[in-house]
């Protein structure tokens, strides 16, 4: 009669042990839905902050704030860079993270720039400002699409809309430390050509160094350290003019290495 009463208590037990670790299943399956649905926090939280500079520069140029936009668009630049950076070393990059840095690097490297130079100077082209303007805002969106769909690599394929803001928001406070507030037609004029071949440079099919190959983890000589700090030291002495200097020879860079590309091709041949 004990054996008998034994046998179905081990049965339920056994079974209440099955119910308890499906529920622990169930429980894990569901904390992992939870977790693929959700997003990192610390790379994105960078890249608002990129986007609300953005946001920023677009209302400080309506008002005819054209250095705080500048210097928002700056600003924007580093939280950009900052981003990926910080995505790769805490190993949190998602699609969603890549997808809402294009949309904020439009906004702050596309819409932006674009805003600020027509609210400057280009607005006194009438039409030719209007067509400038929205060539390099065009440009950007076509730039940030095809990256967005290529593989990646040591290299850019175009210049980097950040370099090509750099290229018409620099322009603007270099001419803005000289108290050029109002440009001229011909400042104007000159203004308009440099956002329309930013604009160009970022469809363009020209190769550009990425600075995404650079690993912040390695090992480095303690001279290039010293080489940082005297970076710095320069970029403080003008820093429009050398923040400017900078993006002209990154700019270039891509059109130089091309003909030196074609030139020993042709030496070879011949």
């Amino acid at each position: 009669m004990a054996s008998k009463d034994k046998q179905p208590l081990r049965a339920i037990t056994a079974n209440d042990q099955d119910t308890g670790a499906d529920d622990v299943e169930h429980s894990d399956a569901v904390d992992t839905s939870l977790r693929r649905k959700g997003i990192f926090l610390l790379p994105n939280v960078i890249t608002t902050g990129a986007l609300f500079a953005g946001f920023y520069a677009i209302i400080a140029a309506m008002n005819g704030d054209f250095l705080p936009a500048v210097l928002a668009i700056f600003i924007a630049m580093f939280l950009d860079t900052a981003d990926g950076r910080v995505a790769r070393i805490t190993m949190s990059e998602s699609a969603f993270g890549a997808q809402y840095d294009s949309l904020s690097d439009m906004v702050a490297f596309g819409v932006a720039p674009a805003v600020v130079a027509f609210s400057w100077g280009l607005s006194s082209l009438g039409q030719l400002g209007w067509v400038a303007t929205f060539v390099y805002m065009a440009c950007a969106a076509l730039r940030l699409a095809r990256f967005n769909t290529e593989s990646d690599s040591a290299n850019f394929t175009g210049l980097a809309s950040p370099s090509a803001a750099g290229l018409v928001t620099f322009s603007i406070w270099v001419a803005l430390s000289n108290d050029v507030a109002q440009p001229s037609l011909l400042l104007a004029s000159v203004m308009a050509v440099v956002t329309g071949l930013a604009g160009l440079l970022m469809v363009s099919n020209f190769s550009y160094y990425s600075p995404k190959t650079i690993n912040l983890r390695e090992r480095i000589p303690f001279v290039t350290l010293v080489l940082i700090a005297l970076a710095f030291a320069v970029v403080t002495v003008d820093p429009p003019a050398v923040l400017l200097t900078l993006c002209i020879a990154y700019s270039i860079s891509g059109p130089l290495k091309a003909l030196w590309r074609n030139f020993k091709q042709k030496g070879s041949e011949q």
